[in-house]
């Protein structure tokens, strides 16, 4: 994997702490909505990390096998996946 290890691994270890918080709030019985914005917030972290690794994928393992040209359309997919965060 070509993406900083440190910061996709730190990202994982908050969203797995933030689940076992979360299943301990269900345990609980704790009010629906605030179970909701922490699942939203691990998802977002998820997401967070998910985004380095396809990125560092896109600009290492794709682009050395791409022309000039295809390093333009890389940036372009960076755009898009940079607006879905």
């Amino acid at each position: 994997m070509k993406a900083d290890h440190k910061q996709v691994t730190k990202l994982l270890n908050m969203a797995k702490g933030q689940i076992e918080g979360i299943l301990k709030m269900v345990e609980e019985d704790r009010y629906c909505i605030d179970i909701s914005n922490q699942l939203l917030a691990t998802t977002a972290m998820i997401k967070k990390a998910n985004h380095a690794v396809l990125s560092a994928h896109l600009q290492s393992c794709v682009k050395d096998t791409l022309t000039e040209d295809g390093a333009k359309k890389i940036d372009e997919i960076m755009t898009v996946l940079n607006k879905l965060n």
